[in-house]
């Protein structure tokens, strides 16, 4: 039997119609997947672009809860001391200036926490366009000349050992003094009258290193993680009502290291003292 070429013509049709239902269908179908992995794909990397962006906010929003916290502190004592100077008509002239005097001592404090807080911020802006050749000896000499009257008023002695001639690093002269200030006031605020503090300076793997050594009260395993945190104080052995501070400096040392594209590290052990390993881009060998 012959089929009709009208019959043939049809038969074409319908699966030329079926094939493009099936094209439209598949086409529906993977563009479907591709706009749901699409969107997928898209969630991921916008979460992974925001990451930085959220931790900076997050980081800052505690900041601001933290320092907002200590200068409450010292604002809300003063202002209680006058609220009870003001009911009692009997004031003497000796207690009104017992009143000053502690009123100018949370003053003091006042200042002593804004002025870490600009240089918490300072340390973090990068100012490598005024990076020059600088003498690492030199620089931890003169920031021992800063902090040595309170050395001897604990009659803590100094050792200073460079393994090497002469060392230099390429650096910011003002905030490398900086960041030694504090690694040292620390380690003769936290050691006991009469010990020793040491300062070793040497090369390793082509980096500049420097050892600041104490034997004080040191530092519990479980505190070690967070000591160079904003606003971290340890237990009670490194209180704040115990040497003062605000938790601020080994913070500034960091941010300070950091911008000079190092690492800082610290072992301790309490009761033995602590070891603070800053290491520096070595740019210049000596010779």
């Amino acid at each position: 039997m012959i089929t009709p070429f009208s019959d043939l013509d049809q038969i074409r049709q319908n699966q030329l119609d079926e094939s493009e239902g099936n094209l439209r269908g598949d086409l529906f179908y993977w563009n479907l997947v591709i706009l749901i992995l699409s969107s997928f794909l898209s969630y991921f990397l916008a979460k992974i672009s925001m990451q930085p962006i959220e931790d900076a906010l997050y980081s800052q929003s505690c900041f601001t809860a933290d320092a907002s916290h200590e200068l409450r502190t010292p604002l809300t004592a003063m202002k209680t001391e006058v609220e009870v100077a003001l009911r009692d008509k009997g004031m003497s002239l000796v207690e009104a200036k017992k009143l000053l005097k502690s009123n100018l001592e949370e003053i003091e404090k006042l200042e002593s926490l804004s002025n870490a807080l600009l240089k918490v911020a300072r340390s973090r802006e990068s100012i490598k366009t005024s990076f020059a050749k600088v003498s690492l000896s030199a620089i931890v000499l003169e920031a021992y000349d800063k902090i040595e009257s309170l050395a001897k008023s604990k009659s803590i002695e100094f050792s200073f050992k460079s393994r090497v001639r002469e060392l230099f690093t390429a650096g910011d002269e003002v905030s490398l003094k900086e960041l030694f200030v504090i690694l040292f006031d620390n380690a003769i605020k936290y050691s006991n009258e009469k010990s020793n503090v040491s300062v070793e300076l040497l090369v390793e793997k082509k980096h500049a290193t420097v050892l600041v050594k104490d034997h004080g009260v040191g530092i519990k395993a479980s505190d070690l993680p967070y000591i160079f945190n904003r606003f971290y104080r340890a237990d009670n052995s490194r209180a704040k009502n115990t040497v003062g501070g605000y938790g601020l400096g080994l913070s500034i040392a960091r941010n300070i290291v950091e911008m000079h594209e190092g690492a800082i590290t610290v072992e301790s052990q309490p009761g033995k003292g602590s070891e603070f390993k800053i290491t520096l881009p070595l740019p210049h060998l000596p010779k």
